[in-house]
């Protein structure tokens, strides 16, 4: 019986070791990292804006390609011009490069400003309460209600060849209330807990309260609704511009090479012109739907994908 007992003795776990407990934000890591699709998705992001972003150097400058070269005017794909040229004679891959350097402009830009407004107006909306969450509610359906597309384009006739500039302001200024409101709800649920009463009770101020307490346990859904936004601001700029109303057709963006793209020629006999951009673009965007995806799980606590 001894040695069995020994032996039962060696295999009996340490209950009195400390079992070490991962962070929530490691423990979204760890599952963002195991969900292939996402990942490849983000190395596909990666590789894209990288590329946009040395778009001038690896091709040539936006001058340089809006050039019309006569003799180069729908040239098939080749060594020389690996997706061909189109009806102007600029070299399709160079402009796919430019495009997505400033429609990923655009994009992240317009993204960052939404998050930003929403973030501090549904933050304060959702602390305070009370008349202060009314006034900035109302205010908030007001620009919801707002007709987006009939602004743009009374801005586009008014201010005939906007800049971009312009599009990343007119735009960040009525896409913000989804974030807002999002972030409002969050932060009267979060605002319930005994950390946050204990912070007033102490004497914290309202704006240490909402950034030091508040905004740090919601930022992960804030995250994955910023990813989302971004793609859905990268399909706003090629909508417009695809319509006229967007980024000036000197500037090439993928909207701007849609547009020029749509004639019933191009589109049945000359596929390398339009075909190029419209795979990056839907690419890009499905990446950035699958990170945003991968992220809402991540961080989802009852999710066991």
């Amino acid at each position: 019986m001894e040695p069995s007992l020994s032996k039962q003795t060696r295999v009996t776990p340490n209950l009195n070791k400390p079992v070490k407990s991962q962070s929530p934000w490691a423990i979204a890591r760890r599952k963002f990292l195991a969900n292939k699709l996402a990942l490849i998705s983000l190395l596909f992001l990666l590789l894209i804006t990288i590329l946009s972003v040395l778009a001038e150097p690896l091709t040539m400058s936006v001058e340089e390609n809006n050039r019309i070269d006569f003799s180069q005017i729908s040239k098939t794909p080749s060594s020389e011009h690996f997706f061909g040229t189109d009806k102007s004679g600029r070299d399709i891959f160079a402009r796919t490069l430019l495009g997505g350097q400033t429609s990923l402009l655009l994009a992240f830009s317009i993204t960052a400003s939404v998050v930003i407004i929403g973030t501090v107006i549904g933050a304060i909306a959702g602390y305070f309460g009370g008349w202060v969450d009314n006034l900035l509610m109302r205010f908030t359906d007001f620009v919801m209600n707002f007709p987006f597309l009939i602004f743009v384009i009374v801005l586009a006739a008014i201010f005939p060849g906007s800049s971009i500039g312009t599009l990343i302001f007119v735009i960040s200024i009525l896409s913000w209330t989804g974030i807002a409101r999002l972030v409002r709800s969050k932060i009267m649920a979060e605002k319930e807990n005994e950390y946050v009463l204990s912070s007033i009770s102490i004497g914290c101020s309202p704006a240490k309260v909402i950034f030091k307490h508040l905004l740090p346990n919601v930022v992960s859904t804030i995250i994955v609704q910023a990813t989302l936004t971004l793609a859905t601001m990268i399909v706003v700029e090629t909508s417009l511009s695809f319509l006229g109303f967007g980024v000036p057709l000197t500037t090439p963006t993928w909207g701007n090479m849609m547009q020029e793209a749509r004639s019933p020629d191009v589109l049945m006999n000359k596929w390398w012109i339009w075909i190029p951009p419209a795979a990056i673009l839907t690419l890009t965007i499905l990446s950035i739907n699958f990170i945003g995806e991968g992220l809402k799980d991540a961080f989802n606590p009852k999710s066991k994908r």
